[in-house]
């Protein structure tokens, strides 16, 4: 009788790499362990790491997010689109810190060229703090309006805006001295940047989702002194 002998390891290949585990609500890990996983999980379109626990984001309501985001995304793209130096993104993840990975609905950044703080690492993920970023929340009990408040002003965010659409609030906060700080509409009901002239906002139009007044605001922040001072001290910096 013939004996059959089992394989030898060398035939039968390296072993298995064991499978990932996949992200869930409430997982704590590490920055780089949340980034290695989410990567795996390409049917995953938000998850975030905050002071070491992981958020997934759920089902977006139309008019509770997804049109007010829309909005948001049309105001900034906007003013990316004419202001050299300036880049905006929606939904990218930002890596801060080791317990740290945030991905904002949308986010303003200067270039590193023109004095911005923030870059493209070699994975492709923006490190670092982008001056101006934008969340929209539901209301006030919301992870954007608590954890994230504290995060944000950790990394160095310079302006935190935050749209809660279900309490119809918009909150545009300043750093300064290490606080978040309100930064109030003048009185014309126009709320002004001051990272980035020009981008003005008139907060009653946004709640109203009148997007025609909205960018009627902007053009005009587009056509101040403010913002052509500014335009010209970016193209001076970065060589544009």
């Amino acid at each position: 009788m013939a004996v059959v002998l089992p394989p030898s390891p060398a035939a039968q290949g390296p072993p298995a790499k064991p499978a990932l585990a996949p992200l869930e609500n409430g997982d704590r890990l590490s920055a780089r362990e949340f980034l290695r996983r989410y990567a795996a999980m390409p049917e995953v379109k938000k998850a975030e790491l905050i002071e070491g626990i992981v958020y997934m984001g759920s089902p977006v309501r139309l008019t509770q997010h997804a049109e007010p985001d829309s909005l948001i995304q049309t105001w900034l793209g906007y003013y990316a689109g004419r202001t050299p130096g300036t880049r905006c993104a929606t939904n990218a993840t930002e890596r801060f810190d080791v317990e740290n990975v945030p991905q904002p609905d949308a986010l303003l950044r200067l270039l590193p060229e023109c004095g911005g703080r923030s870059r493209v690492d070699t994975e492709g993920y923006l490190a670092g703090p982008a001056e101006l970023v934008v969340e929209v929340a539901a209301s006030s009990a919301s992870l954007d309006w608590h954890r994230k408040v504290r995060v944000y002003r950790r990394a160095g965010v310079l302006e935190y805006l935050v749209w809660r659409t279900v309490e119809q609030q918009f909150d545009w906060l300043l750093l300064e001295e290490d606080e978040y700080r309100p930064n109030p509409p003048d009185a014309h009901g126009i709320v002004h940047s001051r990272v980035f002239p020009g981008l003005d906002l008139d907060a009653a139009a946004l709640l109203a989702m009148d997007t025609g007044r909205v960018l009627d605001a902007l053009e005009a922040g587009l056509r101040s002194p403010a913002y052509a001072a500014f335009v010209a001290r970016l193209k001076e910096s970065g060589k544009l």
